[in-house]
């Protein structure tokens, strides 16, 4: 018995001269893009089918993760292997995670008990650790794991792309198992970049970006949305992927450049309103406090209430300091320097950061405010050059590098197994720094 497809007054065909409905709700097929006939002159419409699919979709029952929850206790020692500094927000978010996955794997009993999930902001300034903090999270939880750039996104209607595209990339690291998707993290970075702003409007990008955070309310919430599965925009006459996000944990990050003054503006208030008439000018003039940051400080930045409601966790990092930033380059189980040694090794060189380079580093780091970010761009400026000319020497067993290296841009000691210097030609632009 076959299934025939009648086109509505929204369709593309033209009428077939007898005048049909639907049999559910009643609507002429004039009134609907679609009308599917079934045995017995039985009829539904494209409405219809969606108002089934939402019924089906959220009689499922919700797939347990594959694990229990790590234990936040667990989840720190395990973020502490890759992540340096930021002890409190490490805290704060393994929290975060474990309530959201708990509430995932346990559900509750109590019918008069709901639990909303956790959505997350992370504050802070460029190269705190925001993205990485978020990829090793999804990274201990095995679970799907996504990043996208807000700047890319506009509301509909707009040149850019959906946000519905955003759940797509998340469906694709899942290899298409929504089931699995539907448990996984999101990260937004450039968050701060849709604050609401005063702009003149444009007819290619929603400049406010309040149309954009309107656009996210839904899926930060929780629904079931349908995402083109080649991407791009929607249009009616496409088949759509369905995926809940009630279960999605959503990570949102950005630097939110000018926050820290509206921070010390509310502290300043605050302490002359209980009877101190300054923070101090020491205060003022240091780097802004992300850590302190509140729900209202975000509002005051440009985001509307609803978008900050759907964020209760809001997590401020500070900036890394000098120390911090050599553990950086040293302790984690994928620091820098063991990439690079790792890689050295391969070609039979032992290589050696003197401890004044890796100070030396962390300073260029702290001038140029990359933070964590600047310092691989850094070790691979350092190393390039003699990573060009160690293929091809010979008897080179081990490679110097020493503050000298990094700022005089001096040439490393390359060295043979018995402790002889082999720097042969010296790249252009580089110099033999001194005998120790």
């Amino acid at each position: 018995m076959t299934t025939d497809q009648i086109n509505g007054g929204g369709g593309d065909g033209t009428s077939t001269g007898e005048a049909y409905s639907c049999s559910f709700c009643g609507k002429p097929q004039e009134s609907v893009r679609r009308l599917i006939a079934g045995p017995s002159k039985i009829f539904i419409c494209n409405e219809c089918v969606g108002r089934c699919q939402q019924i089906i979709a959220d009689d499922q029952p919700i797939v347990k993760p594959h694990q229990k929850p790590t234990t936040p206790r667990d989840m720190f020692k395990l973020l502490n292997e890759y992540v340096i500094g930021q002890e409190r927000a490490k805290r704060v978010i393994s929290v975060g995670v474990y309530n959201h996955y708990k509430r995932i794997w346990f559900g509750t009993e109590d019918p008069d008990v709901e639990l909303q999930k956790t959505n997350v902001m992370l504050v802070g300034p460029t190269g705190c650790g925001k993205t990485h903090l978020a990829q090793t999270l999804a990274r201990i939880l095995d679970v799907p794991f996504a990043i996208t750039d807000a700047t890319s996104l506009t509301e509909a209607g707009y040149v850019g792309e959906d946000v519905e595209n955003i759940l797509l990339r998340l469906i694709q690291d899942a290899e298409f198992d929504i089931a699995r998707a539907e448990q996984g993290i999101i990260y937004i970075d450039e968050i701060d970049k849709i604050a609401r702003k005063s702009a003149n409007p444009s007819i290619t990008r929603d400049v406010s970006g309040e149309g954009v955070q309107q656009a996210l309310l839904k899926i930060l919430e929780g629904a079931v949305v349908n995402v083109p599965p080649q991407g791009g925009r929607k249009h009616p006459h496409q088949e759509f992927l369905q995926i809940d996000t009630s279960n999605i944990m959503f990570i949102l990050g950005g630097a939110f450049d000018g926050l820290g003054e509206l921070i010390q503006s509310r502290q300043t208030k605050d302490a002359t309103s209980i009877g101190f008439n300054s923070i101090g000018k020491a205060k003022e003039d240091e780097m802004a406090d992300f850590t302190a940051v509140e729900p209202g400080d975000l509002l005051h930045f440009g985001f509307i209430p609803e978008f900050v409601g759907r964020v209760p966790l809001v997590v401020g990092l500070a900036d890394l300091d000098h120390e911090e930033l050599i553990q950086v380059l040293t302790e984690p189980k994928n620091a820098l320097i063991r990439q690079y040694e790792a890689l050295f090794k391969m070609d039979g060189v032992e290589l050696e950061f003197e401890k004044s380079a890796l100070e030396a580093t962390a300073r260029l780091s702290r001038e140029r405010k990359a933070g964590a970010r600047g310092l691989r761009s850094i070790v691979e400026e350092l190393l390039v050059d003699v990573m060009y000319e160690l293929p091809s020497m010979e008897g080179v067993t081990k490679c110097i590098i020493s503050e000298k290296t990094v700022t005089e841009n001096a040439w490393p000691q390359l060295l043979d197994e018995d402790g002889n210097r082999l720097d042969g030609d010296l790249p252009e632009g580089k110099h033999r720094p001194a005998a120790a």
